[in-house]
């Protein structure tokens, strides 16, 4: 699955580039927070409907940096989790991550016109899994705290930091990316969080099974 999520991804980016749409894609296809609260923003428009550009926006980056920073960590990441939670796991956390990083960009800035692209969002999501999975940091119960709550508050406090010091240094700007969504990288983080030990009881509902 993270394979051919990673296939689909770059061969979108290639034939936007080749055609040089990548700019269009973005606008027809990006995740706009304004569309939500104006319908008929695009009235009359072909474009992909708002509540599938959560999704659609992932198969659109700005250039090589941008692509293949994101399926750099999507590779690295996700094959390891994936062998854990298998497929059909990894794909509901990678949409859900899609999801809850365009929601929180939405609260942000219910009103922005700006686009939003890139898979980083749904990555995050498993980013957040990964850390859980395989972190290597000894936590210990804190009064009524469990260990693994406060894991998930220390991984969660650690990623909105460096996402807001990420958000400061790049104000302006990088170029032909843009400005960084920030929210939409803490939404996807903590949808991952949220959803890694529901996912684990998913996948081994049944026990472990036996390989064959």
């Amino acid at each position: 699955m993270t394979s051919s999520i990673a296939a689909i991804t770059f061969a979108a980016f290639v034939i936007l580039l080749l055609a040089r749409q990548i700019d269009n894609a973005a606008i027809l296809g990006g995740f706009i927070p304004a569309r939500f609260g104006d319908p008929g923003l695009f009235a009359g428009v072909v474009a992909v409907p708002a509540w599938l550009t959560p999704l659609s926006c992932a198969l659109i980056h700005a250039g090589w940096l941008h692509i293949g920073f994101n399926l750099l960590m999507l590779v690295f990441c996700g094959r390891q989790v994936e062998q854990v939670l298998q497929k059909g796991a990894f794909l509901i956390l990678y949409i859900a991550g899609a999801y809850g990083a365009a929601a929180l960009q939405w609260a942000i800035q219910p009103d922005s016109l700006n686009p939003m692209v890139g898979a980083s969002g749904a990555i995050s999501a498993v980013i957040a899994t990964y850390a859980l999975l395989y972190s290597q940091q000894s936590i210990r119960r804190i009064g009524p705290f469990s260990a693994n709550l406060l894991r998930v508050l220390w991984l969660a406090a650690g990623w909105i930091a460096i996402q807001l010091m990420i958000g400061v240094a790049t104000a302006g700007g990088i170029g032909d990316l843009g400005q960084i969504a920030v929210a939409a990288h803490i939404g996807g983080f903590l949808v991952g969080l949220l959803l890694t030990r529901p996912l684990l009881w998913w996948r081994f509902r049944k026990g472990p099974q036996p390989l064959i």
